[in-house]
């Protein structure tokens, strides 16, 4: 059993990948998909972004 006081959250490329289809698709569909999994995944789409800053700055 994992014991951490720091949350889990998935892997970056995946959420990159929800970035990208936010952002870059021409999809409306798409586009709210990928902010609907930020948003379930983080709470917010501001934690998230503060979370792939501080990720990508690493």
């Amino acid at each position: 059993m994992q014991q951490s006081s720091e949350v889990q959250y998935p892997p970056l490329p995946l959420i990159q990948t929800w970035v990208w289809m936010m952002t870059e698709s021409n999809t409306p569909e798409i586009q709210q998909k990928g902010q609907s999994n930020l948003i379930s995944s983080f709470g917010s789409l501001a934690k998230a972004n503060e979370y792939l800053v501080k990720q990508l700055s690493k």
